[in-house]
């Protein structure tokens, strides 16, 4: 079986509208999220319901957590701290009850999937062999950085890791391997695209995907709901 695997989606419906369409295409037979439905982008109702449709797996993101009010505002940015105050504000309860939900850290079929590590689910960002160190599967996914990459290790190496950009293919059957799909609403890796990952499940295989979608779109939402200006300016440049 593959499955599609998404990441911060960040209320970006435009965004995400677009990678489901470009999952729809492939032959993915389910949809993996691994949180961050919700917090920067001005749509977090549809991003919801669009999960709730699509994705077999959700898990809980630090920014959906903060909508619950399960992880305090005072620990995010000030930009990041008054769009999780403006979605508390406009979410339907029942999107809201579905936020409460979810956990940051779950397993399917022999994959660890992680909102942010192994080690810490909610928190803490793998960006550097340094703490790309814990794992309990041999292939874990991770989300959190808003940065396509990987890390393999081999039994007896020392764990190396890089940036994956559109089309990259990997070999994953054997060694252990943490992998990111990058974030489909908040891009942050100099491509403005919504990054999502192909994950072959009997072969063995991760393939790095980008999808174009309308940016302006969607920081004139950001706008339009008088959210900080610097969430919708940052899209273009994928930062």
């Amino acid at each position: 079986m593959k499955v599609a695997v998404i990441s911060d989606i960040h209320a970006n419906k435009q965004a995400l509208e677009a990678a489901l369409d470009a999952i729809a295409s492939s032959d993915a037979a389910e949809v993996w999220c691994l949180g961050d439905l919700v917090g920067y982008g001005a749509d977090p109702d549809a991003c919801v319901e669009l999960a709730r449709e699509h994705a077999a797996v959700c898990l809980a993101g630090n920014h959906d957590l903060a909508v619950t009010g399960e992880v305090p505002l005072d620990e995010f940015s000030r930009g990041a701290s008054l769009a999780a105050q403006w979605t508390q504000e406009v979410i339907d309860k029942d999107n809201l009850a579905f936020l409460e939900g979810l956990a940051a850290q779950g397993r399917e079929d022999r994959v660890g999937l992680y909102h942010a590590s192994p080690r810490d689910p909610v928190w803490e960002y793998v960006l550097s062999t340094l703490v790309a160190d814990a794992q309990s599967d041999r292939v874990c996914l991770i989300g959190h950085s808003h940065v396509a990459l990987s890390f393999a290790r081999e039994e007896g190496e020392l764990a190396t890791g890089e940036p994956q950009r559109d089309g990259a293919s990997l070999d994953v059957s054997s060694g252990e391997w943490l992998l990111n799909p990058g974030s489909i609403g908040q891009p942050r890796d100099g491509d403005p695209r919504a990054a999502w990952l192909l994950l072959d499940l009997e072969g063995m295989t991760a393939s790095y995907m980008r999808t174009e979608y309308d940016v302006a779109a969607a920081a004139a939402a950001i706008r339009a709901a008088r959210l900080p200006d610097s969430l919708a300016e940052r899209l273009e440049y994928g930062q």
